[in-house]
């Protein structure tokens, strides 16, 4: 069981504060989705939970150890990241960007092996990107690109997967194959996953788990129609919506209500 957790903290860049006494448990094998409007803070406490960011105030606790006390490269086998907007270095192959994944579980001088072979190739596999693997980064599509870097993350094998507006980039049904192998990740390999998502009712329908934020701090916690309800869509967004049941996943589904 890997546990991460924010306790207490303030979050921030420079002199300015996103976030104040921010506390949250992230649930172990659990798929958690974090959802507010713009600007409240949402990727602030997602980088958090790496070490892109350190608390001003407050700590991040990785298996019970302050996160930022840890080594950097043992932080990189348990926690995975896919940022937002990454950029590619300059002339490099898709193949090598993503093996580029596996460097946290490299030791020096140690040879490439037919494990770290087999993780790559399944990371394309699992992605749609096998048939890109000799092309460069540089020139393919956003929503390639965005694949692209999710192999990369995903072949960093770690046990907790941290992903930033994955869907961004991608046409709709590359969205929601994206977050069905989000699901599956998470189901069928026990792989803790953390997301930031704009759609509500891609939030509702993918995760088990949902933190809602609004104005830097966090307002409800729990299962989606926990917190999917008509009242706090109205706090959160100012959206004047009824709460359905989806007849697909039986999911809350968010539908803004007509104003003629």
């Amino acid at each position: 069981m890997t546990r991460l957790l924010v306790e207490e903290a303030t979050l921030g860049y420079a002199d300015r504060t996103i976030c104040t006494d921010v506390s949250v448990d992230i649930p172990d094998g659990r798929f958690t989705v974090i959802i507010g409007p713009n600007a409240c803070g949402k990727s602030t406490l997602l980088k958090s939970l790496t070490r892109l960011l350190t608390p001003t105030s407050g700590r991040v606790m990785l298996d019970g150890h302050a996160l930022h006390a840890q080594p950097t490269k043992q932080i990189a086998r348990t926690v995975g990241l896919l940022p937002q907007g990454p950029v590619a270095p300059d002339g490099i192959r898709v193949v090598d960007l993503v093996q580029r994944g596996r460097y946290p579980h490299q030791r020096l001088f140690s040879p490439w092996s037919p494990e770290d072979e087999r993780i790559v190739a399944d990371a394309m596999g699992a992605t749609g990107v096998r048939h890109l693997s000799g092309r460069m980064v540089d020139e393919l599509s956003g929503g390639q690109r965005q694949r692209v870097w999710m192999a990369v993350a995903l072949a960093q094998s770690t046990p907790i997967l941290l992903l930033d507006e994955p869907t961004t980039y991608l046409d709709l049904s590359h969205q929601l194959e994206l977050l069905e192998l989000c699901r599956s990740l998470n189901q069928t390999q026990g792989h803790t996953l953390v997301a930031v998502l704009h759609d509500l009712n891609q939030a509702a329908r993918y995760a088990d788990h949902i933190i809602a934020m609004h104005d830097g701090s966090v307002v409800a916690t729990g299962a989606p129609d926990e917190v999917i309800t008509e009242s706090l869509l109205a706090e959160v967004f100012g959206l004047d919506a009824r709460v359905l049941t989806d007849p697909e996943s039986g999911s809350p589904l968010v539908v803004p209500r007509w104003h003629h």
